[in-house]
């Protein structure tokens, strides 16, 4: 081969290796980045071109997909009850993308998810259109319904569990929205999301999961596990040591009492008429640090609590005074928390000191119903001893007797609660938050520990309470449950 020929030679086979080695950038190296880019239009209308796969409550579709008259987008998300189940399902739009479970489990809708090679393998020779797999969650329908139904038109949030498995049974947040509103590529879909997103009330907002608030006086079933726990308290019937009124360490400030007879109070009289002085004091004794620790074994401070959606993280502060963890310990100062974390705290007290992990997807089906992945209860802690779990419940379920969780009884049933009433903005100027935290027992232990807040009413201020407002949800919830086994 000649000189020039040989030159050309090489070029060429220079530029078909630089044509490889781009081909194959573009194809591995950048696949991801590329398929997930905001230009590209493909994946998009590769999801929408069939039918996605199902949302499943009980053996029922809680999700659907309908036919348009879009040449490229041919199927958009539909919803059942759509506000009630918003919590759970998230949404699924063609222009605005997804969230929740519509997103991390998207690759089973959608059926492009690599467990399910098999059934498209299986499509390409047989014809069959493409079809997704169908998620299968742990909620109980009637359960969900109560929630909802008992939330109405205030603004707040309820999460029950199953102690003994973490299942999650409900998930309510309201205001909520209807995802199917803003499920297509109309001018009315755009409006619908515009709406949602610039409204004041947040009605997208996961308040259940996503939501984080002072949890008041139900945060000191935390406190009194420190307490048992780290011997500060041997019999929950014995007279505490604490003054009335109480002077928060290190300052001149006298701990507010709401109820009476809080002077040296027993564990078990505190608790049940809700004394601020016993829990602030029992808090200073146990310390900061051991604070810190036992909130942690319930779930605070921890940022990756996925159900599979992640949940905000709950705030125990580790850096506070002692005047702070003084008030910290009655759920106020910075103390924040999920529903979900109060409602995990129930359970695992219920559970006889075993936090079970919580979680909502029973299993994940292809489309022929096979399951492709089974969920498991999984411990998460042992925050507690058995015994002090048990004294625990006995002094929750005293609350409810002959304390100021008197709305949430259910009559033959065994039901343990706390309450409270949480203040908020400057100045305590804003109407507080109402809480109720609570667990029901039948002849097997118990099957729901539910946690509910209310964020805001049209009560009057005076009239706002953990158990006027909050327990009747609790005891709505707690009650399908039981019905329902």
């Amino acid at each position: 081969m000649n000189k020039p020929l040989r030159r050309i030679a090489i070029f060429c086979g220079l530029l078909v290796l630089a044509l490889m080695i781009r081909d194959n950038w573009l194809q591995y190296v950048r696949a991801d980045e590329l398929n997930t880019h905001k230009l590209n239009k493909r994946v998009e209308i590769e999801r929408y071109a069939h039918a996605r796969g199902n949302i499943v409550v009980e053996g029922k579709a809680i999700t659907g997909s309908e036919e348009t008259d879009d040449t490229y987008y041919k199927f958009k998300r539909t919803y059942t009850n759509g506000p009630m189940w918003a919590p759970v399902t998230g949404y699924a739009s063609q222009v605005f993308g997804a969230n929740q479970i519509e997103k991390l489990e998207d690759g089973i809708l959608s059926g492009n998810s690599d467990q399910l090679f098999f059934d498209r393998t299986m499509a390409m020779f047989t014809g069959d259109e493409k079809k997704g797999g169908n998620v299968v969650t742990t909620l109980n329908a009637k359960a969900q319904e109560a929630a909802f139904k008992g939330l109405g038109d205030k603004k707040g949030a309820v999460a029950a569990i199953d102690p003994k498995t973490g299942k999650i049974l409900a998930l309510a947040s309201t205001p909520s929205y209807d995802p199917a509103s803003f499920a297509g590529r109309l001018k009315d879909d755009e409006k619908a999301w515009v709406s949602l997103t610039e409204d004041e009330d947040k009605p997208m907002l996961n308040r259940a999961l996503r939501e984080t608030y002072p949890p008041g006086s139900t945060f000191k079933v935390v406190t009194a596990a420190a307490a048992l726990e780290n011997g500060k308290v041997d019999d929950i019937d014995a007279a505490t040591d604490t003054p009335e009124p109480y002077i928060l360490p290190g300052t001149a400030t006298p701990m507010v009492n709401h109820a009476q007879g809080c002077e040296n109070a027993s564990l078990n009289r505190a608790m049940e008429v809700s004394c601020n002085s016993v829990f602030a004091k029992l808090g200073d004794d146990v310390s900061r640090d051991k604070m810190v620790e036992m909130a942690e074994k319930f779930g605070f401070n921890d940022p990756e609590i996925d159900t599979p959606v992640r949940a905000a993280a709950s705030v125990y502060d580790r850096e506070m005074s002692r005047d702070g963890n003084a008030q910290s310990a009655i759920g106020q100062f910075n103390t924040a928390a999920t529903p979900l974390q109060m409602a995990m705290v129930t359970a695992a007290i219920a559970n006889d000191g075993k936090l079970m992990k919580p979680y909502m997807i029973d299993k994940l089906e292809s489309p022929d119903l096979e399951v492709v992945q089974q969920n498991e209860p999984e411990e998460m802690s042992r925050p507690i001893s058995a015994e002090n779990a048990q004294l625990l419940q006995q002094m929750m379920e005293n609350v409810v007797e002959r304390g100021t969780g008197g709305n949430a009884a259910i009559p033959g049933v065994k039901v343990g609660g706390k309450t409270g009433t949480a203040q908020h903005g400057e100045n305590n100027s804003k109407n507080p938050y109402a809480w109720f935290i609570s667990y029901a027992k039948d002849a097997n232990g118990s099957p729901v520990a539910v946690a509910v807040v209310v964020e805001d009413s049209d009560a009057r201020r005076d009239d706002i309470s953990g158990g006027g407002l909050a327990a009747p949800i609790a005891k709505a919830v707690m009650k399908a449950v039981l019905d329902d086994k």
